[in-house]
């Protein structure tokens, strides 16, 4: 059972959120940065009110927990500084056309193979979470989709611009496809090391953190008017909301 909705949920995450993506893309009126609150809100919510609280719970002492924290930050510092954990999530100046034109026609495989990589790390992440139950790895799940959905809309642009308009969203589809392989591989993995389940968590949430504090929330740091303002705090609220509700619902 619990293999199964790993499967499902990684399934819903990896392709939804592409095809989410493009969806909103085609919509036209697409909002990037009330995106970005949105997935950071998500995010924050489910490492410090889910992940973290489910793995301090164990009997893992707090000393330990709280090195395996600060060590899976600093290795996805290191990572995002290889360009291989954020490929392809900077968003470019707009003055600069011409020379993001040219990096997307040089770089459409290398965001390819990035956004596999990235997505087959979120699998793992993921079945660590349903490992630990069931509520808390649909929640993950939904955490994983919504901070994916901004990201994807600027893999597929990238991938459009590199010549491969009409291939951009399957070949971005394929990527997502593998947060299925790396929920079945983190299954195997924690499954096989249960005892390390806490510390699993632990770098779950870890992930989550850095991505919405090192990527998500800079990209929210500009000035803006008072509404717009207003507006990125209230859809940053929503994520948190969300998850909630979400976590409620799946425990009834």
């Amino acid at each position: 059972m619990t293999l199964i909705s790993i499967v499902l949920a990684t399934l819903a995450a990896g392709l939804g959120s592409v095809w989410l993506a493009a969806g909103l893309m085609r919509a036209g009126d697409v909002k990037p940065h009330h995106l970005l609150s949105l997935a950071a809100g998500a995010l924050l919510a489910v490492a410090f009110m889910h992940l973290l609280p489910e793995a301090f719970e164990s009997s893992a002492g707090a000393q330990a927990l709280f090195t395996t924290l600060l060590g899976a930050i600093v290795f996805f510092f290191l990572l995002d500084k290889a360009e291989l954990w954020h490929h392809g999530h900077e968003h470019h100046d707009p003055t600069h056309d011409h020379d993001h034109h040219h990096r997307a026609r040089s770089g459409g495989w290398a965001v390819l193979t990035g956004d596999s990589v990235h997505c087959f790390g979120d699998g793992i992440l993921i079945a660590s979470a349903f490992v630990a139950d069931l509520r808390l790895g649909w929640v993950a799940s939904l955490a994983v989709l919504a901070h994916e959905v901004p990201h994807h809309i600027g893999d597929i642009a990238v991938m459009r611009m590199a010549g491969n308009r009409r291939a951009a969203i399957v070949k971005v589809s394929l990527a997502g496809a593998l947060t299925a392989i790396g929920g079945v591989t983190g299954y195997w993995l924690v499954d096989t090391l249960r005892g390390g389940l806490p510390y699993f968590l632990v770098v779950a949430s870890s992930s989550f953190i850095y991505v919405a504090l090192a990527d998500l929330i800079p990209q929210l740091q500009r000035r803006l008017s008072a509404r717009e303002t207003a507006m990125q705090v209230a859809w940053l609220g929503f994520g948190i909301a969300l998850v909630t509700v979400v976590s409620h619902l799946a425990h009834h």
